[in-house]
């Protein structure tokens, strides 16, 4: 933490860590900077970002699963109504010999 970036230039914390310097400078507690010091911490380590990243995939992947499950049972409607008797008895008729007749 030499305070200078890749470039040369200052390093992307800097301006949190002058205004967490600031603070603590003219704070009577050190307590008084706990959010500047917490903002200075993120910005080093992504501590907040990395589980906020986390909790979304991991959000994603539930939902991606329920997904799964619906078109699943939507699958075993679909496959117990082309089995049932109805087309059988000719209220319906298959799509397939729909398509044949209109040709």
């Amino acid at each position: 933490a030499s305070g200078f970036g890749y470039n040369g230039d200052r390093s992307r914390c800097f301006a949190f860590w002058q205004e967490f310097r600031k603070c603590y400078a003219m704070a009577d507690r050190p307590e008084q900077c706990t959010l500047q010091k917490d903002d200075y911490f993120e910005c080093l380590h992504h501590t907040k970002e990395k589980a906020r990243a986390k909790t979304i995939k991991i959000q994603e992947l539930k939902l991606i699963e329920q997904r799964k499950k619906q078109d699943e049972i939507s699958r075993k409607l679909t496959d117990s109504a082309n089995k049932s008797n109805v087309m059988r008895l000719g209220i319906i008729e298959d799509s397939d010999k729909q398509k044949e007749s209109s040709n």
